[in-house]
């Protein structure tokens, strides 16, 4: 009985068959749709993120760029001040000491603008 069954509805099998297809298809194209909608939703919200880095980035760039420009002058203004002369300098400039016999020259402007 059996093997007359299958062999009686030969188009019953067929449209078997398709209906099976198009739910495969169906559920195939369901898991696309869900898994394509995830992808974007996670690359729309890591390039936000990644914006966001950059400019953070761009800014600590920037902070230590300007850190290493003092941090090179301060290194100049140490070697300097290692030198006799220079805090000679700056003792005249600054607090107006003299070497022993060593006479200050104060310049002072005209008002009438003499030459």
């Amino acid at each position: 009985m059996h093997g007359a069954k299958s062999s009686s509805n030969p188009k019953s099998q067929a449209s078997n068959q398709r209906a099976g297809a198009r739910r495969r298809i169906r559920l195939w194209a369901g898991f696309m749709i869900v898994f394509l909608g995830w992808a974007g939703y996670t690359f729309i919200t890591q390039s936000g993120e990644i914006g966001v880095k950059s400019q953070q980035l761009d800014e600590r760039r920037t902070e230590m760029t300007a850190a290493e420009q003092s941090l090179g002058q301060l290194e100049y203004e140490i070697s300097r001040l290692q030198d006799p002369e220079y805090i000679g300098q700056i003792a005249m400039k600054k607090y107006g000491l003299y070497k022993p016999g060593e006479v200050p020259v104060r310049v002072t402007e005209s008002p009438a603008g003499n030459n």
